[in-house]
């Protein structure tokens, strides 16, 4: 595939939560590619070294648990420290583990809700100053097609996801004057190695091909391509909505 070059990323400082695999590590590397100044943070430190070194200096790591909201805070100011203040956000760091609802207890459901959602409103309170500060920034949160569908077998998950749309909708709006654009891509069923172990059999494949309008299955590159767009300067008069990356599943 030949792809688009934003020259308005070049230099720019973004942050990416949950960065080290999947869909994350597809977004540093795309960044990075653009001569963006990149940083992210994960709490798998040993995948997160690894994409680190594999950048020759170029991405900046730090380890953190996103369920500690001061130890975010701190990575943030860390990166803040390493690559300058936060000009893009992504807010990117999700697990969609399955569960049964008959199983799930208030302590699991909290768990969820800290590990899908609850991070990306304080990584957006962290990074908002410095963006107004600024003059103007761009914060893409990652939403999930999964709930457009009904699908089961993860309503902490999709509940979570779900209210990912609110988010970006109200914080378009309270930041929107400060020149700060909020947008949520929503991604399909995207082959990550994690999906792939866990989930992708030929029969679940097969249905899910049956679903989209586009024969291929999705790789995480597109995805971050669609952030990339966002980020740009080429998506200034984009916010408060929702662009798809689900080879038309809905």
């Amino acid at each position: 595939m030949r792809f688009a070059n934003y020259p308005s990323l070049k230099d720019r400082s973004v942050y990416v939560t949950g960065g080290a695999s999947g869909i994350g590590a597809e977004i540093v590397t795309a960044f990075a590619a653009q001569g963006a100044r990149v940083g992210f943070v994960d709490m798998d430190a040993a995948a997160g070294d690894a994409l680190a070194a594999s950048s020759a200096g170029q991405v900046a790591f730090e380890p953190c648990d996103l369920r500690d909201i001061d130890a975010l805070q701190t990575a943030f100011r860390h990166l803040s420290d390493r690559i300058g203040p936060a000009e893009v956000l992504v807010n990117n760091a999700a697990r969609d583990d399955r569960h049964d609802w008959r199983e799930v207890t208030p302590e699991y459901w909290d768990e969820r809700l800290s590990t899908n959602l609850r991070h990306m409103f304080f990584a957006i309170q962290a990074v908002a100053p410095c963006m107004i500060a600024a003059g103007g920034g761009s914060i893409v949160n990652i939403g999930s097609n999964s709930w457009w569908e009904a699908g089961g077998g993860f309503p902490a998950y999709a509940t979570a996801k779900s209210a990912v749309h609110g988010l970006t909708r109200t914080m378009a709006r309270d930041l929107g004057g400060h020149r700060i654009r909020v947008n949520t891509v929503v991604p399909g069923w995207i082959m990550t190695e994690r999906q792939k172990t866990l989930w992708a059999t030929p029969e679940a494949l097969e249905r899910q091909r049956q679903r989209q309008c586009l024969p291929d299955l999705i790789d995480p590159v597109y995805v971050a391509r669609m952030v990339l767009f966002l980020a740009s300067d080429d998506a200034a008069m984009c916010s408060a909505n929702n662009y798809m990356v689900e080879a038309g599943s809905i």
